[in-house]
């Protein structure tokens, strides 16, 4: 197992104060990964590498989400997504990885790890994003 838990990546942080990502006039998408992924706060971009396989909804370079737009929660800057079930007879994922597909290079924004490998045979995965609030929202800045 490669994952180590979630992470907003550092390098999204330093896009934010160059401009890099609109939200939300972007397009974002999730991308499912297996247990050998390595996804850290130091992944810069999107990669297939150990990307789980094309199955049912899921096609390779993920699916697309729908963002909220970017509010403040008191002090805090928060958005979040859409909650989605990603349909498919096979998929089975150990985290995921949140990247901006408008953006030159597939910028990463955010890794999540799941704890285990989640997902049952025809069922699908199911990703529920939290409230929109500065201490749930899945994308905050205080």
């Amino acid at each position: 197992m490669s994952f180590s838990g979630n992470y907003l990546c550092t390098s999204f942080k330093v896009q934010l104060f160059q401009g890099v990502h609109d939200f939300p006039d972007h397009a974002f998408r999730l991308a499912l990964y297996g247990e050998a992924a390595t996804l850290t706060a130091a992944t810069t971009a999107y990669t297939t590498a150990e990307e789980i396989a094309a199955s049912g909804d899921y096609t390779t370079g993920g699916v697309l989400l729908t963002s909220s737009t970017p509010v403040a929660a008191g002090a805090t800057a928060v958005v979040s997504f859409t909650s989605l079930t990603i349909a498919g007879a096979a998929l089975r994922a150990r985290g995921a990885l949140i990247y901006n597909s408008t953006a030159a290079g597939n910028p990463a924004v955010a890794v999540l790890d799941f704890g285990l490998l989640r997902g049952v045979s025809g069922a699908g995965i199911a990703i529920t994003f939290p409230a929109v609030t500065a201490a749930d929202a899945i994308l905050r800045i205080a």
